[in-house]
């Protein structure tokens, strides 16, 4: 009776996924072997859990892309197969999806849904040898070739986004002191040293560092301190959404004429619309175009012909990444060479100023495992929309 129950379960979840497609997959393992020309992308995706909201858009980015290019006629006339389990942002569920998808699928990329995920599933990825993995993670630890050479990063890494925003700091206010508030979690602690040092080479004074629970309600006892330090710029790191419109609020009240900022996962547009009045003006970091961004880029215009409600950042990213595995199973196809993990990494290090259709608004390079540029965003309530306050700033 159990086994029958988790067989179910497992169905309606591959259903939920890709309305269908990937029961078909998992339920006929066969087929999938016999169809080894595919390239195949797997996917650990947070559908449900405290990450859905992301993992629903990055689901719907992948699979899109994968539809285009399919619709195109493939990559060298081989189709793209995208096989996705959620894994409802845990980690050890995570790691039994991947192992699932291998075993059924001979697995050329992969998408992971955490730092967590990436860290731990690192030295299967060496040990096989057989695909290139990007993600939803931004963890600076994993922008190091020689400790994880099969994976990437779709965008800057958390010091790299410190970086950007320092940098469009000490350009805006020469000398500014900026505070970092930042969760109490791998998460938030990851940029917090270097970018102390990173602003110090700019100019700029870090009068105080304050961190607190992910979740925390109660902030009054911090922001008291945030005044006292009297900064321009407050960086928020770590967090979604919460406590961030707590400080803004209090900071406010509290006669503070800081400017408030975050980096990505804050960043989309309906999470800072949510702030309300105490968002104005709030500023971040963002590696790609919004969807409503009016500037020129042709395949945000395929994505708005084909999603005619707006899309959130994550799903541009979960896209992004789909685009660029497509462009190292390209180029390592065109190179005559196996779509092994070396290969479709070696090949991933030849993108040289590429232009992604508009979704990040200047050309790329992926010398390393990062993409180490973006540009700062401000809210505009009245609008109710993210509008640029700075040019593309490349590290």
């Amino acid at each position: 009776m159990r086994a029958a129950q988790a067989i179910a379960s497992t169905r309606r979840r591959a259903l939920v996924l890709t309305g269908g497609a990937a029961l078909v997959a998992g339920a006929m393992p066969r087929l999938a072997r016999a169809q080894g020309e595919d390239i195949v992308i797997g996917g650990s995706i947070p559908m449900t859990g405290v990450f859905a909201f992301a993992g629903i858009g990055i689901n719907a980015g992948i699979a899109d892309y994968v539809k285009m290019v399919n619709d195109a006629g493939g990559i060298k006339g081989r189709k793209l197969r995208y096989v996705p389990e959620d894994t409802g942002y845990k980690v050890d569920v995570s790691v039994a999806a991947f192992k699932k998808i291998t075993s059924q699928n001979k697995v050329n990329l992969y998408y992971g849904d955490s730092t967590g995920f990436a860290k731990t599933i690192n030295p299967e990825l060496d040990r096989s040898g057989q695909m290139l993995m990007a993600g939803a993670s931004f963890a600076s630890e994993l922008n190091n070739p020689a400790k994880y050479p099969n994976q990437f990063l779709v965008g800057p890494d958390y010091t790299e986004m410190f970086g950007i925003l320092l940098n469009h700091i000490a350009k805006e206010k020469p000398g500014a002191k900026v505070a970092f508030v930042y969760s109490d979690s791998e998460f938030g602690r990851d940029p917090i040293e270097t970018s102390e040092a990173t602003a110090k080479k700019l100019g700029l004074s870090v009068p105080v560092k304050i961190m607190t629970p992910a979740g925390s309600v109660d902030v009054s006892t911090e922001v008291i301190k945030l005044r006292r330090a009297a900064p321009d710029y407050t960086i928020f790191h770590g967090y979604i959404l919460a406590p961030i419109p707590e400080f803004i609020q209090q900071g406010k009240q509290q006669g503070m004429t800081s400017k408030w900022m975050g980096t990505f996962w804050t960043m989309d547009s309906s999470t800072v619309m949510k702030m309300g009045e105490a968002g104005d003006g709030f500023m971040g970091v963002m590696p790609f175009r919004y969807y409503y961004d009016t500037e020129k880029a042709p395949m945000l215009e395929k994505i708005r012909a084909l999603r005619p409600e707006y899309q959130s950042t994550a799903y541009i990213q979960g896209f992004l990444t789909a685009m660029l595995f497509a462009e190292a199973a390209k180029r390592t196809l065109d190179a005559g060479k196996p779509l092994d993990g070396k290969n479709l990494k070696a090949a991933l290090n030849t993108i040289k100023d590429f232009d992604t259709g508009g979704l990040i608004g200047t050309p790329i390079t992926i010398s390393g495992n990062s993409i180490p540029v973006g540009r700062v965003y401000r809210a505009d309530m009245k609008a109710q929309k993210m509008v640029a306050a700075s040019d593309w700033i490349k590290l």
